[in-house]
């Protein structure tokens, strides 16, 4: 079939499985550019592994030293004349290369909270690895079922406190216009913590710890945002603001439960990047376009691969303690809170409208970055020609 982007708001209704490939490519072409990751993980679980920084982690372990991955995800699988979602294809993409370059990739997809997807997992890795030395968490999902309650939590985008009013830009219209968001109640801020928080996180340390499947010394990662204070009262304020406090709570939780066998529990602050998730905070597309922009001029911008790989090569395997902040936050996000690209993103706000964006900012940047998480967009493919919709991801035949 031919596949061409479907755009349903901020939602990409189609992927492109060659697309796709070419992107993961890229990604492993710039760690293998890098040299080896010297004490870098050999046995490698990430769980949320098929898009973005998941993703970028899983080719980070692989080919910057060698690891064994097994990565766990949720994605929708090809049917004759519907594509899958692009995390499929990524999916496809990093074993088929993975596997030919002589490194074990194996997956498994279904509901990562559930605890059946766990057991799956904890088998998996027995069968095949025996242990694994690092687990990143990077579950970006909205929705979160309890498996002990058998509650279903949704998440929400919401200010607390009081109404939030700023500039928010439609990236695909380029269009500049004044965004209201109403303040959450108790019930959202639960029920946000309950999916976007670090229970589950905990929850799966726990039983992996159990069922003796991690290695000594193990580290594990869970990854979060804070931003600037543009972007505070709907972010770091904001509902999802509280679900990171308690994920980033959570990691001192950990740590004393791995403190036994020498493990230890971060939350990586990441660089503001372009991924679904983001793409549906009112305002923060209009940030990251002005951010993308002053950090290109500064020479300091990274993609989702760059700043993963920069996390594990400076911060996690250096043959020294992990540098962390005050809060013991591991912050990768240090080029982006640079005080003088702050401040000139300030700056810019203050004058950013449909007319001058296209100056102040790097909208059409936001919009390839975000046309190539599904597999479009991408240099050498022919997107009128025919694609075959129907790849699987090996280790799932």
């Amino acid at each position: 079939m031919i596949i061409q982007p479907r755009m349903r708001g901020f939602i990409c209704l189609t992927a492109h499985p060659e697309g796709a490939e070419k992107n993961v490519k890229e990604q492993i072409e710039y760690v293998k550019s890098k040299g080896t990751v010297e004490g870098g993980p050999k046995k490698a679980l990430i769980i949320g592994a098929s898009t973005g920084f998941g993703l970028a982690s899983r080719i980070t372990a692989a080919y910057g030293s060698g690891a064994s991955t097994i990565g766990v995800f949720f994605e929708k699988e090809p049917s004759e004349g519907k594509t899958a979602s692009p995390g499929w294809y990524n999916s496809a993409a990093f074993e088929k290369f993975a596997t030919a370059d002589g490194l074990y990739a194996k997956s498994i997809n279904g509901d990562a909270f559930s605890d059946e997807i766990k057991q799956q997992t904890i088998d998996l890795i027995k069968k095949d690895l025996g242990q694994v030395d690092v687990i990143i968490y990077s579950l970006a999902s909205p929705v979160r079922t309890n498996p002990r309650t058998g509650v279903t939590h949704r998440s929400v985008l919401k200010p607390i406190g009081q109404t939030y009013t700023n500039k928010t830009v439609d990236f695909h219209t380029g269009n500049v216009s004044e965004v209201s968001i109403a303040p959450a109640n108790e019930e959202d801020i639960a029920n946000t913590i309950a999916v976007m928080g670090g229970e589950d996180w905990k929850w799966w340390i726990e039983d992996l710890k159990k069922a003796g499947v991690l290695a000594d010394n193990v580290l594990t990662i869970a990854y979060s945002y804070i931003g600037p204070g543009l972007t505070e009262a709907v972010y770091r304020k904001g509902t999802i603001g509280r679900a990171k406090d308690d994920l980033e709570a959570t990691a001192f939780q950990i740590s004393d439960t791995l403190k036994d066998i020498g493990g230890k529990a971060y939350v990586s602050v990441n660089k503001a990047l372009v991924t679904q998730a983001s793409s549906a905070i009112p305002v923060i597309p209009l940030y990251i376009s002005l951010l993308f922009k002053t950090m290109k001029d500064a020479g300091t911008h990274e993609g989702t691969i760059e700043q993963i790989d920069r996390l594990f090569r400076e911060r996690l395997y250096t043959n020294g303690e992990v540098p962390t902040d005050e809060k013991g936050r591991i912050r990768i996000d240090d080029w982006e809170m640079d005080d003088k690209i702050q401040d000139k993103i300030e700056e810019l706000w203050k004058s950013a409208s449909t007319e001058t964006l296209p100056e102040l900012g790097d909208l059409k940047g936001y919009s390839h970055e975000f046309h190539k998480l599904f597999g479009f967009e991408m240099p050498g493919v022919n997107y009128d020609d025919d694609a075959n919709e129907m790849v699987w991801v090996d280790s799932l035949k």
